[in-house]
């Protein structure tokens, strides 16, 4: 499972998480950092990547669009980065679940 953390996330989660989601990137690996949401969710479209945000335009995105790509939407308001850390381990089994869904399209974390 491969993971898209965008700009409001902050980059250490990459190597935090890496046991889990291996293969994941920033925004900023990729000189997104600074991009249009229309443009990472045409990168993470392309790349097969699960965008996760605490951005809600890309939940609306997605209720329009649709998927690829999915959504993971983290309704934590302001937070540390260990609690989105804890929150993404504590629900990967879900989180693999939504992904693996050809259904769903977002999935909100709180």
């Amino acid at each position: 499972m491969r993971l898209l953390l965008d700009q409001n996330l902050s980059p250490r989660l990459k190597e935090l998480l890496a046991d889990l989601y291996p293969e994941s990137i920033h925004v900023r690996d990729v000189g997104l950092e600074t991009a249009s949401d229309d443009a990472v969710w045409s990168f993470a479209k392309q790349q097969s990547l699960t965008i996760v945000s605490k951005d809600s335009d890309f939940h609306q995105q997605s209720l329009i669009l649709g998927h690829p790509p999915k959504v993971i939407w983290i309704q934590l308001g302001n937070c540390s980065t260990t609690e989105i850390e804890a929150i993404l381990r504590t629900l990967h089994v879900d989180i693999l679940s939504f992904v693996r869904d050809e259904q769903g399209s977002f999935l909100a974390l709180s």
